[in-house]
């Protein structure tokens, strides 16, 4: 049995250079630390690099990572991108088989566990002055498109006590969502995402669509809140008189990190002498695809500013080299579970 490390090797245009290469990196340099000292342990260890976490390109997340998992659907390859090449196609011309990607599947016996560094891409850890934390919790999501219909006027004849504003509704919307998700600790609803129609300056909005990506790493708190948005906007729109579409596009459940992993993790912060810090993941990872293979365990990196997904993401030299320590120290000191079946 082995214990799987790595990360993603790709990420989203206009990006950063460490989201998802820094743990790739960070699993080899340990691999070969253990090699220079000539090291060896009583398990195997791989280290993995996935494609296509971020689904840019075809708009389906988590494609490496759902092929080691046995998850992997195939169904996928019909996917289309922006040019209409399909996925199979754009695997095919890259020199690959896709009839290949079964053979990708782990086995869960085989598998002891899987551990992942990435930088935080947010705040906290920086905020508090830390280098490194333990992962509590992949954050589970849902996402909605939603389209609000009213009816477009004249911005100057239109009296307000006549008007089916649909973006005015759709603000009334946004700042209910925004009130929802203030309210539980770790909670977060965000409108990424909002379109007028017709969009002229003298004309009221007779049309609006918004998104909706509300996130916790608790699921029963994350539907609370989804069933809560969709009662506020129906109150909303039925009072304005506009007419509301509420789309899913997506729910991922929260991937919780194993507790015996996060304490082997934070055995190895403290044994670095640092602060044990445990901070939930609001954005998805890897790990949302593995934790139907084994069980998972992250070390977050803390990233300046916390930005990701952006050309000015970094990290400082210190920070790396701290984060490999700590990942080194971890897979030196690494236990299996006993009671996984």
């Amino acid at each position: 049995p082995c214990l799987v490390l790595g990360s993603h090797l790709d990420t989203v245009r206009d990006a950063g250079k460490y989201d998802g290469m820094l743990g790739v990196v960070a699993a080899i340099e340990c691999v070969h630390a253990l090699n220079t000292k000539g090291k060896r342990l009583p398990f195997a260890i791989e280290v993995l690099g996935f494609a296509d976490e971020e689904g840019v390109r075809f708009g389906c997340t988590l494609l490496g990572s759902r092929a080691v998992a046995g998850t992997f659907d195939p169904t996928l390859l019909e996917k289309v991108d922006h040019e209409g090449v399909s996925m199979q196609q754009a695997l095919t011309d890259f020199g690959l088989d896709p009839a290949q990607i079964a053979r990708a599947a782990h086995q869960h016996d085989d598998v002891l566990a899987y551990a992942e560094l990435h930088i935080e891409q947010g705040p906290v850890l920086e905020a508090e002055g830390l280098s490194v934390g333990v992962v509590t919790a992949i954050n589970g999501a849902n996402r909605f498109l939603i389209e609000i219909d009213g009816m477009a006027g004249h911005a100057g004849t239109v009296p307000m006590n006549l008007r089916q504003d649909a973006l005015a509704a759709a603000a009334e919307c946004v700042l209910a969502i925004e009130r929802r998700c203030a309210s539980v600790p770790e909670l977060v609803g965000t409108v990424g995402k909002l379109e007028t129609l017709p969009g002229a300056t003298n004309v009221i909005p007779g049309k609006v669509f918004f998104t909706i990506d509300i996130r916790s790493p608790r699921d029963a708190e994350r539907l609370a809140a989804a069933a809560d948005v969709e009662q506020a906007m129906q109150a909303i729109c039925a009072r304005r008189k506009v007419a509301l579409k509420i789309d899913p596009t997506h729910e991922g459940r929260t991937a919780a990190c194993a507790p015996w992993l996060r304490e082997q993790i934070g055995q190895a912060i403290a044994a670095e002498r640092l602060p044990v810090r445990e901070l939930s993941s609001g954005a998805g990872h890897d790990g949302m695809a593995l934790v139907d293979l084994t069980d998972i365990g992250m070390l977050f990196v803390r990233c300046k500013g916390g930005i990701s997904h952006n050309p000015a993401e970094a990290i400082t030299l210190e920070d790396a080299d701290t984060g490999a320590r700590v990942f080194l120290r971890f897979i030196e000191n690494f236990r299996p579970d006993d009671t996984r079946a």
